[in-house]
């Protein structure tokens, strides 16, 4: 405990007697300090215990003494030493009435009593408190220690519990709640994750304050990199004293030793996963079982999804500003990662260079979910205008093949990359290629050299138009439509056959092609289709 005006008080060589504030004896002093001055504000920090003889002051004058007395609970001064037997031989009563009107403890100090001596006693029980705040850290820390070794971070998380009187939680890459300690503690620690999330866009070590008075938590970035991979919340309900804060740090300590232990981990992972997923692209799926072992294995035996996603640049004007040390691939792979972790699932990361990554994860499983939901997000902020692009101006961009088996790994990957390419065509996050096979041709027409090709193959017939000769482009769409039968188009446009017949011979004529050829039939048909597109 540090030293109090009560501590003082009941020491028996001081012989202290308290004349004013008996019910604030319980305040720590921070540290006793002797001033003649009429004035010693300016040069309080708060906390002081001041020891006067009122050399230079009108103690028997109440105005003077009520001043005086406020202006020193202003500045923080926490009690006032007064020697008697000096200047006076009692304290006069205006400093005595001064002193109760503001609460403030008045200890009658007695002659045989030096300033020294209360000075000294202060600064041995400071010096009492450090130690045993510093040897109370050490055996935190040694239990920190021990626990890490043996219960791992749940262990951490709950000795630093103990330690702290409070709580605390640990927070994976994505900013989700891993561990907490005490249990009950799991609901308070959910509450913050937009807290956690914005801890982690700042670079690596970063801390931050949240909550109030009475609920006050601090936030810690865990890792050695710039990017942050988890997170560390303590919970009180008050500052963190000097024994409290050694457990802290020792904790961030050793819960960043276990994550980058575990990003070693991961990275071996990563390279083992290439040589698996290279195996079942060569169509060797054995092979890639027996290397994958029980790490992968069970992933290799049900139906899985492979994913490919990369960044593509961000259009000009859209989303939020980039962030410095953002990677939106990053972010996919943690989140997939932290799903499949609290699922308990396999997952396949490899990353393909600098700007791509191969993800292998069971179909319907939670991390194809996290996979999709994430996407629906970006999509809605995109839409917005508030996603946040990676430093260089990119975003997520991703391709998702349908369920597969190891025998069809190539096929799979074949049709991630369809997707992917569809995916980035159209501006948007995530294209599955069952939403291909299943829809229609006609989004794919949405392309730019596409548009082109039609308008330019078109061009002349519309010129024509344009001149009131004709409408060749709508007699060329209703004779097409109808597979070339006479009748019928001209009956859909309202005219006779013999002059549908006319104006197909100047189509012909118009593009020096002929419509007997079905190549040309089909250029023309999804170039008319390309431009209603395009309209639409």
């Amino acid at each position: 405990m540090p030293p109090t005006l009560a501590s003082l008080v009941q020491h028996s060589k001081l012989k202290l007697t308290v004349r004013a504030g008996e019910d604030h004896l319980d305040t720590p002093v921070r540290w006793a300090h002797a001033s003649e001055l009429t004035d010693p504000v300016p040069y309080m920090e708060g906390g002081e215990l001041l020891l006067i003889t009122a050399l230079k002051l009108d103690a028997e004058d109440p105005q003077a003494m009520r001043r005086y007395v406020q202006r020193l609970v202003g500045a923080g001064v926490i009690g006032l030493g007064f020697a008697v037997g000096v200047h006076y031989d009692e304290i006069p009563e205006a400093l005595v009435e001064a002193a109760r009107a503001e609460n403030l403890p008045l200890l009658e100090v007695p002659r045989r009593t030096p300033f020294l001596a209360i000075t000294k006693e202060v600064s041995a029980a400071i010096a009492a408190e450090q130690y045993r705040s510093v040897t109370d850290g050490f055996a935190a820390q040694r239990e920190l220690t021990r626990q890490a070794l043996s219960g791992g971070p749940e262990g951490v998380l709950t000795a630093l519990a103990s330690q702290v009187d409070g709580w605390a939680a640990l927070y994976d890459a994505s900013g989700s709640v891993v561990a907490t300690a005490p249990e009950w503690a799991a609901r308070r620690a959910a509450r913050i994750t937009s807290e956690v999330e914005r801890l982690r866009d700042r670079p690596a070590p970063a801390s931050a304050v949240v909550g109030g008075a009475d609920d006050r938590v601090e936030l810690h970035s865990l890792g050695a990199g710039r990017r942050p991979r988890t997170a560390l919340a303590v919970g009180t309900a008050a500052a963190l004293g000097t024994t409290e804060r050694y457990a802290v740090h020792s904790a961030i300590a050793l819960l960043t030793l276990t994550t980058e232990r575990s990003r070693s981990l991961h990275a071996a992972e990563q390279r083992l996963g290439a040589a698996v997923l290279r195996m079942l692209l060569a169509g060797e799926p054995d092979h890639a079982r027996t290397v994958a072992g029980e790490l992968y294995g069970g992933l290799l035996d049900a139906p899985f999804r492979l994913l490919i996603a990369e960044t593509a640049p961000a259009p000009r004007g859209g989303g939020a500003p980039a962030v410095a040390g953002h990677d939106p691939l990053a972010d996919l792979a943690d989140v997939v990662e932290a799903a499949a972790a609290r699922a308990g699932e396999a997952v396949l990361v490899v990353p393909d260079g600098g700007d791509r990554l191969v993800l292998l994860f069971a179909d319907g499983g939670a991390a194809a979910t996290a996979c999709l939901q994430l996407a629906a997000v970006t999509d809605a902020a995109r839409a917005e205008g508030r996603e946040q692009q990676a430093a260089d101006g990119e975003q997520l961009v991703v391709g998702l093949s349908a369920p597969a088996g190891p025998i069809a790994a190539a096929t799979a990957y074949k049709q991630a990359e369809q997707a992917l390419s569809v995916a980035r065509r159209r501006g948007r996050t995530l294209v599955e290629h069952e939403e291909l096979a299943a829809g229609s041709v006609l989004p794919l027409l949405a392309d730019d050299a596409v548009r082109a090709f039609a308008d330019g193959m078109l061009r002349a017939l519309r010129e024509h138009d344009a001149t009131g000769r004709g409408d060749l482009v709508a007699s060329l769409r209703a004779w097409l439509s109808r597979h070339g039968q006479w009748d019928a188009a001209a009956a859909d446009l309202g005219v006779h056959r013999h002059t549908l017949r006319y104006r197909m011979r100047r189509v012909e004529e118009i593009l020096g092609r002929s419509l007997d050829d079905p190549d040309a039939r089909m250029e023309l048909w999804l170039a008319l289709k390309a431009t209603s597109t395009s309209t639409t």
